[in-house]
């Protein structure tokens, strides 16, 4: 079948993919495709014979996907992100900005997290102290105190 199919909901002629042209098309598993349409980041319309049909517009949605966990980042933040952004019809430029405004907050947050990881791990490697009591990495406030003497972050 082609890249065109008639709207399963009795609107005007829609262009919809497969879900084989999706994955062909964005590089995505179909089962990856299936997940995420499970989880709600995606959407697909049905054909009489219950077979998938996802609108165009999904292929913006699924890139962002995709470069979000090849950047690491919790699908759990990506529905976040999508949550305003409607899956029923085309997202507007506006909704685009407000997903994009909300999901730059929370980048940002990771970003100066990492950072901050960072700084830490270069300062414990840095110093050789090896003190799990004065180590703000491995033991901050020196909370495996509490659990006795002795090493207690080595795996027995």
């Amino acid at each position: 079948m082609g890249d065109t199919d008639e709207s399963t909901t009795g609107r005007e002629a829609v262009a919809l993919l497969t879900v084989g042209e999706m994955s062909r098309r964005t590089g995505v598993a179909v089962s990856a495709l299936h997940y995420y349409e499970k989880l709600g980041l995606i959407a697909s319309e049905r054909t009489s014979g219950n077979q998938r049909r996802y609108p165009r517009h999904m292929l913006r949605r699924v890139a962002l996907i995709s470069v979000a966990k090849r950047l690491g980042i919790p699908l759990a933040d990506v529905q976040d992100a999508f949550a305003e952004v409607p899956l029923d019809r085309r997202p507007s430029q506006d909704d685009w900005e407000r997903a994009s405004t909300r999901w730059k907050k929370t980048l940002e947050l990771r970003r100066q997290g990492i950072e901050r990881l960072e700084r830490e791990l270069t300062g414990c490697i840095g110093c050789g102290c090896l003190s799990m009591k004065a180590c703000g990495l491995l033991n901050p406030h020196d909370e495996l105190a509490e659990t006795g003497s002795g090493a207690r972050r080595v795996p027995v």
